[in-house]
């Protein structure tokens, strides 16, 4: 029978873990500067920033990832040096990370057993099962023990990531982004759980989160990093998420989308019965029937590899239909370069640096692709390499491109700034459809709120926006319909002024 979580009482209880002027320097490059944290026994701690902060460089320093350049560290009120990650364990410090470390081939079982430091050459599996099934009864959670790992849901991956470390005997657990594979009902089921035991006082947890959303509903307390130095933070019932942005961003002043305008068009874009193989060549996407209209944002929403990265490919030109066809302005559309020029359609791949750009050509060379070979209208043969550079300056300076120079490798540019970049070059001009996929995918919160902010003002000026995204909150955000992929199809369909995010985490997860 099953203990419950109240009655759970783990053989050690959790510690306190603190930094002292924790600093680490790459060469020149200060990437921590005299960062002290206090993360209290038994409490829920999330570290906020915006990338590059420095909140990754903190963990590693004190997993012993990294050997810091000055600093200490504390655990129990004792000066501790964490010389490397085994070093970490023995303290009873632990990491969840945000992709699976788990061997998809092996049962859940065999997964906590052989992460031991002491499995024996010779596994005794009754001896074993019996220590397991005594471990989950005390557990406030479980998971399937005898099913390979590989076709555990996501969220039963994490929850078993979780439990390997508290059955390893892990009393402080840092989490890294641990939910952005997760359903909203898994992300929260599995924060709950982390609360849960933290509540209990058998464990305590730093969470790295940029939803906010997840801070106020499961943690006490946040601590804010900007360019590597601790700039604020409290307890979280005592912060407004204006206060946290604001502290995340400094000086900076946050772009907000103007407000929306109603604008009545016609069907832009429209796939009926399409049908594509997936990239395993195994399974099908099909699309029955989806449509995009004039200024309408059309959100799809969708736990990765559910097909929407394919979807975007028939898109574009690069994964033939088997079957079914795809009009644009009610007319046949192969994606053709000189299609996508008459039909003014923009695309915004994921990954852009990899699906958008020479990243050895310069940025002003990839801001021109667009317009190269034209000129007012024209075809030409020549490249004119002064006007290339008086545009390409001007869109940097309209998108705040911070690059060395135009001459400078696209694939130098953080990305972020490959991001502005792509968009001066695809928001250029008129544009009656835009594609996009995850565009704010690893962007830090400044960045994502200019993009956004961009995408709604194309939608204002009457551009069809079909907008592919793993993240709920941007969907829920920019969309005015809402549409889910699962198994390779579109489930469910909801105005984004009635959405629920229950029933679409619902559809996301396959429970149609």
């Amino acid at each position: 029978m099953k203990v419950p979580p109240e009655e759970y009482k783990a053989p050690d209880r959790a510690i306190a873990v603190a930094t002292l002027g924790m600093t680490m320097r790459f060469g020149s490059f200060t990437a921590l500067d005299n960062v002290s944290i206090t993360v209290a026994a038994g409490s829920f701690h999330v570290l906020l920033g915006e990338n590059g902060a420095g909140k990754s460089t903190l963990v590693k320093c004190m997993m012993g990832f990294y050997r810091p350049t000055a600093g200490q560290m504390m655990v129990e009120g004792r000066e501790i040096e964490v010389a490397d990650p085994r070093a970490a364990h023995d303290l009873g410090l632990g990491m969840v990370y945000q992709h699976f470390t788990l061997v998809p081939s092996l049962t859940a079982a065999e997964n906590l057993v052989i992460s031991r430091a002491d499995v024996p050459a010779r596994i005794d599996w009754a001896r074993e099962r019996k220590g397991l099934a005594d471990f989950m009864a005390r557990m406030p959670f479980s998971v399937p023990l005898d099913i390979p790992v590989g076709r555990l849901a996501a969220g039963e991956k994490q929850k078993l990531e979780l439990l390997k470390q508290l059955y390893l005997g892990r009393r402080f657990l840092i989490l890294d982004e641990p939910t952005s594979v997760l359903t909203p009902a898994e992300a929260d089921e599995l924060l709950g759980m982390v609360r849960g035991l933290t509540t209990s006082k058998q464990l305590t947890c730093l969470m790295i989160s940029h939803k906010f959303r997840e801070v106020t509903a499961f943690a006490d307390e946040v601590s804010v990093l900007r360019r590597g130095e601790h700039v604020g933070g409290g307890k979280v019932s005592e912060l407004s998420t204006a206060d946290m942005a604001a502290m995340m961003i400094g000086e900076k002043e946050l772009v907000r989308p103007a407000a929306r305008l109603a604008v009545n068009g016609g069907t832009v874009l429209s796939v009926s019965g399409a049908r594509a193989p997936d990239r395993s060549g195994l399974k099908t996407i099909e699309i029955a029937d989806l449509k995009v209209k004039s200024g309408e944002i059309v959100g799809i929403a969708g736990i990765s590899g559910n097909g929407q990265m394919e979807l975007m490919e028939m898109l574009a030109g690069q994964r033939p239909l088997k079957e079914g066809e795809i009009r644009v302005k009610d007319m046949p559309f192969r994606a053709t370069r000189g299609e996508a020029r008459r039909f003014n359609i923009r695309y915004l791949p994921e990954e852009p640096l990899r699906n958008a750009c020479a990243p050895k050509m310069t940025v002003a060379e990839n801001i021109f692709f667009r317009d190269f070979d034209f000129a007012e209208g024209r075809p030409r043969f020549w490249l004119e390499g002064r006007r290339m550079k008086a545009e390409a300056a001007a869109r940097v300076s309209e998108y705040k491109v911070k690059t060395a120079g135009l001459s400078a490798p696209i694939a130098s540019l953080s990305g972020g700034n490959v991001q502005r970049a792509v968009l001066s070059r695809e928001l250029n001009g008129e544009v009656d459809l835009l594609i996009i996929a995850n565009p704010c995918f690893g962007l830090d919160f400044s960045a994502v709120a200019e993009i956004r902010a961009r995408i709604v003002k194309a939608r204002n000026e009457g551009a069809a926006v079909l907008l592919i995204s793993e993240d709920l909150d941007e969907i829920l955000e920019l969309s005015d319909r809402i549409l889910v992929m699962s198994e390779g199809g579109i489930v469910y369909e909801t105005p984004a002024s009635a959405a629920n995010i229950g029933e679409i985490g619902k559809h996301m997860a396959g429970h149609h």
